[in-house]
């Protein structure tokens, strides 16, 4: 008869154990990743020269079958100096959504990077902020500095690491979108 009363003991321990309900009934929100389709780097020249504009859109989306879809439209001109702005879409909506603005919503959860590569002579320089003084990135200034040709990618980063070195690599956190633009400076 012991035995039967500790395996009932045992039992309706185990039963109540299991059905004991340990999950939050007010669980933290997911706050879901965007789709960026589209992000347009607009580079707006201070004194002489043309607005060059680099372009990536991917209609489907980054999971969708086809490509994007990059262009670089104009040339940077030797010495110029250009006021930089970047603008994100998801143009899966109708009408489409414009990200720019959960980034300046949460702007210490995000950083853009632009990176001149392959012999790509510019300076870049940030030109705002998040709310505790660190570098954001939806405006810059770049500057062509000598003529040649090369690559500028340019990265979304959300939940980096600030302040940071002003690298991808030291900043950490995960790539929303990038791209390499081919670039020419004359």
């Amino acid at each position: 008869m012991k035995t039967f009363k500790y395996l009932t003991l045992l039992f309706v321990t185990t039963l109540f154990i299991a059905c004991n309900n340990d999950d939050d009934s007010n669980p933290d929100p997911v706050n879901e990743e965007e789709v960026i389709t589209t992000m347009t780097i607009t580079l707006e020249p201070t004194g002489a020269g043309t607005q060059v504009v680099m372009q990536t859109r991917d209609i489907d989306g980054p999971d969708g079958p086809e490509p994007p879809v990059v262009t670089v439209v104009g040339e940077l001109v030797v010495g110029a100096t250009y006021n930089g702005s970047v603008a994100f879409l998801n143009e899966t909506e109708t009408p489409p959504e414009n990200i720019n603005e959960e980034i300046e919503e949460e702007d210490d959860e995000h950083q853009i990077f632009y990176i001149a590569g392959g012999g790509l002579d510019v300076t870049t320089a940030y030109t705002d902020q998040d709310g505790d003084g660190n570098p954001l990135g939806l405006t810059f200034t770049l500057t062509a500095n000598t003529a040649g040709s090369g690559t500028m990618t340019v990265i979304l980063r959300h939940e980096p690491t600030k302040p940071n070195d002003g690298t991808p690599a030291d900043a950490g956190g995960e790539t929303d979108i990038a791209e390499t633009f081919d670039v020419t400076i004359n």
